[in-house]
């Protein structure tokens, strides 16, 4: 992972998610691997077990292109995300 311009989204996740994750996950997983393969996101995984969340990890400049993500994403618009926040990271070392 290169440093540089990286922000982190934070789902919270519905308490019941991984009953009512079924219909859209493919969906989800799809939009996760689209955005992977042009670079702009660069890791992702829910937060807990069983989750509680889950963090995303984007390399834009703009935050205003996560909030786009937010707007299309399944579990979204389906209302499995309860809140969601995004924050700049400043990545000093990768692996």
């Amino acid at each position: 992972m290169e440093t540089g311009p990286h922000h982190v989204l934070f789902y919270d996740y519905v308490p019941d998610i991984l009953e009512r994750r079924g219909p859209h996950r493919d969906a989800h997983l799809a939009r996760l691997r689209a955005w992977a393969a042009d670079g702009r996101m660069v890791a992702a995984g829910a937060l807990g077990d069983p989750p509680t969340g889950a963090a995303i990890i984007f390399r834009v400049d703009d935050p205003a292109e996560i909030e786009e993500y937010v707007e299309g994403d399944p579990y979204v618009t389906a209302g499995l995300v309860t809140g969601w926040r995004i924050e700049p990271w400043a990545l000093a070392v990768a692996g």
